[in-house]
C-alpha cells in the first residue's frame, strides 16, 4: 500500500513537473506574440496607416478583407466542439452576416461578409472563461487561439508587407534577375503560357494564389478531425508549421529586399521598373546594382512565402485520403504556376521556399519527438544550404547567368538534396502500423 501511495505521488510530482515547464512556455509565447502586435501596431502608425490590431478590431463592424478567411478560422475553432454546438455556431454566424448585409444594402454601404464568423469566435472566447472549467476551458482556449491566429498571421502580413516598403528603398531584383538566367529565365517563359492559355487560365490561377489559406484549412481540418473526440490537439499539424512561415518569411524579406519581375520589370512597375519587358523579353546580362523602387510594393519575393505554404500543404496531405492528396498536389502545381505566370517571383525565389520550408517542417518535427542527431543535422543542413542560395544570388549572379549549365543544376541539385535529406530522415519518425494478428493455427479434425 505504501509503495502504491509513493508511486502515485511520485507520477503527480512528474506529471506537476511536465506541465509546468509547458505552462510558462505557451505564457512566454503568449506575451510574446503580445508584444510582437503592438510593436507592429506602433510602426504601422509611425507611418499613418492602422496596424493588425486596428484593422482587426475594425472587422466587428465593417465589411471584412476576406470573408472566406474569417469563416476557415470558424472551421478550425469548430474542431474542439460537439457536432451540435457546430451546426449552432454556424447558424448563429450566417444569421448575423445575413443581418449586416441587409443593414448594409439599407444604407448603401459596402458590402462584405464574414463578420459573423468573427463574433463567434469571440463569443467563445467569453464562453471557454464564464461557462467552461479546467481541461475543457483550456481546450476551447485553444480553439479559439488557432482560429484567430490564422486571422491575426494575415493581417500581421500585411503590415509587415507595409513595413518593407517603407524601410527597403533599394531593392536587389536586378541580382536575381541575372542569377534567374542559370534557370532559363522560368518566370518569362511562365509568362508567356499563362497568358496563352487567356482568361480562363488566368482566372484559375488567380483563385488559386488567393484562396491558398482556405486551402491550408481544409487540410488542416483532416488532420485536426479526432480532436472533439479525443479532446486533445495533434503533436504536429499544418497550423503550426504555416504560422511559423509566416512569422519568419518577413525576417528574410528585409534582408533580401526583392519586388518581382513583374514591378521591376513590367509595366506594373511604372518609372520605376528596369524597363516594360516582362515576359515577352528576358533582362539583357549587365553587372547588377542595388535599384531604387516606390514605397508602395511590398519587397516580398525572397524567399516565395506562396511556393513556402503551397509545399507545407503539400507535405501534409500525403497522409490524407486520395482525393486531399490529389488537392495537396494540384494546389502545389498551380500555386508554383501562378507564382511564375503572374510575374510575382523568379525562379530562384522558387528554389529558396521550398528549402525554407522544409527546413521548417523538420525543425518543428523535432521539436515536438524531441531532437536528436538526424533532426539536428537536417536542419542544420537545410538552413546551410538556404543561407548558401541567398549569399550566391547577391554574389555570385553574374558568374551564374555566364554558366547555366553548370550552376543551373547546382541549383536544381541543392533543392533537391534537401527533399531527399527530408524524405530520407524523416520516413523513420512515421509510427509504425500495428501488425494484423494471424489466427492460431488449428488443429485438423480427423
Amino acid at each position: 500500500m505504501a509503495s502504491r501511495v509513493f508511486s502515485r505521488i511520485r507520477c503527480g510530482i512528474t506529471s506537476l513537473e511536465w506541465r509546468r515547464p509547458r505552462t510558462v512556455l505557451w505564457a512566454t509565447v503568449g506575451v510574446v506574440a503580445l508584444g510582437f502586435l503592438i510593436a507592429l501596431e506602433i510602426a504601422a502608425r509611425h507611418y499613418g496607416l492602422p496596424g493588425p490590431i486596428t484593422n482587426q478590431v475594425k472587422e466587428v463592424v465593417v465589411a471584412p478583407k476576406s470573408g472566406p478567411l474569417l469563416y476557415a478560422s470558424m472551421a478550425l475553432m469548430m474542431v474542439v466542439l460537439t457536432w451540435r454546438e457546430r451546426l449552432i455556431a454556424a447558424g448563429v454566424a450566417v444569421g448575423i452576416d445575413v443581418v449586416f448585409l441587409l443593414v448594409r444594402w439599407a444604407i448603401d454601404a459596402k458590402m462584405g461578409f464574414g463578420n459573423g464568423a468573427l463574433w463567434v469566435v469571440l463569443g467563445y472566447t467569453v464562453i471557454a472563461v464564464t461557462r467552461r472549467t479546467g481541461q475543457e476551458r483550456a481546450l476551447l482556449l485553444k480553439g479559439v487561439g488557432l482560429g484567430l491566429l490564422l486571422v491575426a498571421g494575415r493581417k500581421t502580413g500585411d503590415t509587415w508587407l507595409l513595413i518593407t516598403s517603407k524601410t527597403r528603398p533599394m531593392v536587389l531584383d536586378q541580382y536575381v534577375a541575372t542569377a534567374d538566367h542559370a534557370l532559363g529565365n522560368p518566370s518569362w517563359v511562365a509568362g508567356r503560357i499563362v497568358r496563352a492559355t487567356g482568361s480562363i487560365g488566368e482566372h484559375v490561377l488567380d483563385y488559386v494564389y488567393i484562396q491558398l489559406a482556405v486551402a491550408a484549412v481544409v487540410v488542416a481540418l483532416y488532420q485536426l478531425r479526432n480532436v472533439a473526440a479525443e479532446r486533445r490537439f495533434p503533436r504536429h499539424h499544418l497550423v503550426r508549421t504555416f504560422l511559423v512561415i509566416g512569422l519568419l518569411g518577413p525576417g528574410i524579406y528585409m534582408l533580401f529586399p526583392v519586388v518581382g519581375p513583374i514591378f521591376a520589370y513590367g509595366a506594373d512597375g511604372g518609372h520605376w521598373a528596369v524597363a516594360a519587358q516582362w515576359p515577352s523579353t528576358p533582362p539583357a546580362l549587365v553587372t547588377p546594382r542595388h535599384m531604387p523602387f516606390d514605397e508602395i510594393t511590398p519587397r516580398n519575393c525572397m524567399p516565395s512565402l506562396h511556393t513556402a505554404w503551397a509545399t507545407a500543404i503539400f507535405i501534409h496531405s500525403r497522409k490524407g485520403p486520395r482525393l486531399l492528396r490529389f488537392a495537396g498536389t494540384f494546389w502545389l502545381i498551380a500555386t508554383l504556376g501562378a507564382t511564375l505566370g503572374f510575374g510575382y517571383h523568379y525562379g530562384t525565389d522558387i528554389i529558396a521556399g521550398v528549402v525554407f520550408t522544409l527546413t521548417i517542417e523538420a525543425a518543428l518535427r523535432s521539436l515536438e519527438r524531441g531532437w536528436d542527431r538526424s533532426g539536428i543535422q537536417l536542419v542544420a543542413y537545410g538552413t546551410t544550404v538556404f543561407a548558401a542560395l541567398l549569399v550566391s544570388y547577391r554574389w555570385l549572379p553574374v558568374q551564374m547567368a555566364a554558366h547555366p549549365s553548370v550552376f543551373g543544376p547546382i541549383l536544381v541539385l541543392a533543392m533537391v538534396s534537401v527533399i531527399y535529406g527530408y524524405v530520407r530522415t524523416t520516413r523513420p519518425w512515421e509510427p509504425k502500423a500495428a501488425p494484423i494478428a494471424q489466427p492460431e493455427p488449428q488443429p485438423e479434425l480427423v
